[in-house]
């Protein structure tokens, strides 16, 4: 038996069993077992899973997001990908011809790859159209700023009726750092590791868009409070105190898209999982859409992507294999995320057809932020993610309280200093 484990409730885990049809037909005798684990956000589900793997009770493989994926690595959890993947070119050459190399990279620590990405979401922004429309704004264009989207949230906010310009969420996610990566900041030094020529050169020798790639992110020292990352959430805190923006929560948003479903919310930031998402909590195709995120010194986005990785403790590692590359083909990606809910790292998958019953409009958006902004990057998530998880969480909601940004980033600052030093 494969053990599979993914952050979800074990309902949504149990329908997951279809993408392993195919693969158990092939290997009989084989079966895979997913088990969900919930959560508030990623840190809980891999506090949890840590737990588990400290109790011995390890699975064979791990959905893994961003967030995680260097957190298991540091810690020698995970397994390299690296010779599976070369042994295997030949059959993976259709796949990453396929995916954009920003993705890929964002699946490497220190040269090596630990997972095939299966999905992934940028920051983009979702607008209302009828609230808009009822402000009189028109939709944004892809090329919109800060203060456009200033103007749209201020009229929205205007129409009375317990309705918001604007709302967010207190997470790294799509949170006030969406506005941050805009503005020219991040909570970490951006670097990159060495190596991993032998993936580019294998599968991207004649795509511009790897030209610059190398071996995975690397988070150096935090920047959690520099002049651009303060100035970001100081703008969150002006958007509270002139009433366009309500008090943010913690999560991973389905509050904030139930809002935005009643037509309580004009803006909010959201990836391709909001599609869906909309969808199922009753909206019309038409009655909202996308675009990219406004431009501030910069037009810059960030993203989240997701993957499955194999643990060193399995014992049925090459099998693991065999099933982790099933799931990314286009069939199994669709059993995996039914009803556009996510963004798919096939370029092929994302087509019109796809949105074409609910929407929304705009919807190559999605991809796009990818192939038209060469600056798009992951969220920084190095391997202290956890620690910082919670220190982000505690002092985003210190800064909207007191509306002091500095003090509150001068706090987040030492409290990142201290987790890098633990590791």
């Amino acid at each position: 038996m494969l053990k599979v484990s993914v952050f979800a409730d074990q309902s949504s885990a149990d329908k997951l069993s279809k993408a392993a049809a195919t693969f158990e037909a092939a290997h009989p005798g084989v079966k895979v077992k997913f088990t969900g684990t919930s959560g508030t956000d990623w840190n809980d589900f891999f506090s949890k899973l840590l737990t588990q793997i400290a109790a011995g009770n390890a699975p064979d493989i791990a959905s893994v997001a961003t967030e995680g994926l260097q957190l298991f690595a540091a810690k020698g959890l995970a397994e390299p990908l690296d010779d599976y993947v070369k042994r295997d070119a030949s059959e993976l050459k259709s796949y990453f011809a396929d995916v954009h190399p920003a993705l890929v990279e964002a699946m490497m620590y220190q040269g090596h790859l630990y997972e095939l990405p299966t999905d992934f979401n940028a920051g983009n922004m979702f607008y209302s159209t009828s609230l808009l429309e009822s402000a009189g704004v028109g939709q944004p264009a892809a090329d919109w700023n800060k203060d456009d989207f200033y103007n749209i949230a201020k009229k929205v906010s205007a129409g009375g009726g317990n309705t918001v310009g604007y709302d967010w969420v207190v997470r790294l996610w799509g949170s006030w750092t969406s506005w941050m990566y805009a503005n020219g900041g991040n909570l970490l030094t951006e670097g990159k590791w060495d190596g991993g020529d032998w993936l580019w050169n294998t599968f991207y020798a004649n795509d511009p868009a790897a030209a610059h790639r190398k071996g995975g992110w690397r988070w150096g020292d935090p920047t959690a409070n520099s002049a651009p990352v303060v100035e970001s959430l100081d703008y969150m805190i002006q958007l509270q105190k002139e009433g366009l923006s309500p008090k943010p929560d913690i999560g991973g948003g389905n509050t904030l898209q139930g809002l935005f479903a009643s037509n309580k919310i004009g803006t909010a930031i959201g990836g391709g999982f909001w599609a869906g998402g909309l969808h199922n909590a009753g909206m019309a195709a038409g009655s909202f859409d996308v675009q990219y995120f406004p431009k501030w010194k910069t037009q810059r986005h960030l993203f989240g992507a997701g993957g499955y990785g194999i643990f060193k403790s399995s014992k049925n590692k090459d099998l693991a294999w065999e099933f982790v590359k099933t799931l990314v083909s286009a069939k199994n990606l669709d059993l995996l995320f039914p009803g556009n809910v996510t963004t798919f790292p096939r370029k092929s998958m994302m087509t019109a057809e796809r949105y074409a019953a609910n929407g929304p409009k705009n919807w190559h958006v999605f991809y796009d932020t990818l192939t038209q902004f060469d600056n798009t990057a992951p969220i920084p998530a190095p391997p202290y993610y956890n620690a910082m998880a919670i220190a982000l969480n505690k002092r985003t909601t210190q800064a909207m309280s007191s509306g002091n940004a500095k003090s509150a980033l001068d706090g987040l600052q030492s409290d990142l200093e201290a987790a890098a030093k633990v590791g």
